[in-house]
């Protein structure tokens, strides 16, 4: 019980911390991400064993100096994200809109004709601004599909986080029950979908010179409810630190008629070229390839 308490107040403590660095101006933010860079990758050393392994077998063409200069890059804008992210739980909602330029009218004309849609994205830019990007700016309802943390009062900071402009949050467990709801409106379904799946599972293919599995709940998702199946890229603005370009682009709108596995396929083919673009801008210290390739594989487990 002592250390259910304990395990509590120190909780509480970091995010009453946290949402005191919310309120720091944007220099003094990044400022923070600058030491959190050297303490975490430079003192720390952060999962760089992971960091290299990942990027060498991603770029086998590429001399060690050039890799070096990725992961360095990397390191400041992972920790850019620590810092975004908390600024972003207490930013206006003109802050959070000015953080992301592009052309998103694509979505007013599906608006129009009432169409629904899945909006796939890699863990590229910043996901957690583009969950309030979309809140405040699709006019559909947007549904957010996450992953619950184990730990609760971390869990409630990231809903708390995530809902701030009435984005509905929902587990994947949940997402098949929650689209079977009657709706007044259109609704979008947004969810990024590069992370590591059951290998018993997952859709496999090659993405960035490796073996790679797939969660395939996309495609289920998609020909199901019959959704048009958009991606939204985001890069990073150069020499404009905190800002990104989104670039939305439709993968099909008749999910049923494309080939089992398609759509996952276009998705990762698109995301590989956005990072071989721009190579520091992706999650490089996720553990993404920790599982290999069955040798035997179930036929909804390949592309046909």
């Amino acid at each position: 019980m002592k250390s259910v308490l304990k395990k509590r107040t120190v909780s509480k403590l970091l995010f009453a911390l946290l949402n005191r660095i919310s309120k720091l101006s944007w220099k003094n933010a990044f400022r923070l991400s600058d030491f959190l860079c050297w303490s975490i990758f430079h003192v720390g050393g952060y999962r760089k064993k992971v960091i290299f392994e990942n990027l060498r077998n991603s770029f086998p063409e590429k001399t060690e100096a050039e890799l070096e200069c990725i992961a360095k890059n990397f390191y400041r804008h992972f920790t850019d994200l620590i810092v975004e992210t908390i600024k972003f739980r207490t930013a206006t909602p003109q802050c959070v809109c000015e953080r992301i330029q592009g052309d998103i009218s694509i979505m007013d004309t599906f608006y129009h004709t009432k169409t629904n849609i899945i909006y796939l994205m890699g863990h590229r830019g910043n996901w957690e601004l583009a969950n309030l990007f979309s809140s405040l700016n699709f006019t559909h309802e947007c549904i957010v599909v996450y992953r619950p943390l184990q730990n609760p009062e971390s869990d409630q900071w990231l809903r708390d986080l995530r809902t701030r402009f009435g984005a509905k949050l929902v587990s994947m467990d949940n997402i098949f029950k929650e689209l079977q709801k009657p709706r007044e409106k259109p609704y979008v379904v947004v969810l990024a979908n590069d992370q590591s799946p059951n290998p018993k599972t997952a859709f496999w293919t090659q993405f960035l010179n490796q073996d790679t599995g797939v969660f395939r709940g996309v495609e289920t998702i998609a020909r199901r409810y019959n959704l048009t199946v958009l991606y939204a890229d985001f890069s990073k603005v150069a020499d404009k630190r905190g800002y990104y370009q989104v670039n939305i682009c439709k993968i099909t709108d008749k999910p049923r008629e494309v080939p089992n596995n398609s759509i996952l396929e276009t998705q990762l083919r698109i995301l590989q070229r956005d990072i071989e673009n721009q190579p520091h801008n992706w999650l490089w210290s996720h553990r993404r390839w920790k599982h290999k390739r069955p040798e035997m594989l179930k036929p909804e487990q390949v592309l046909h």
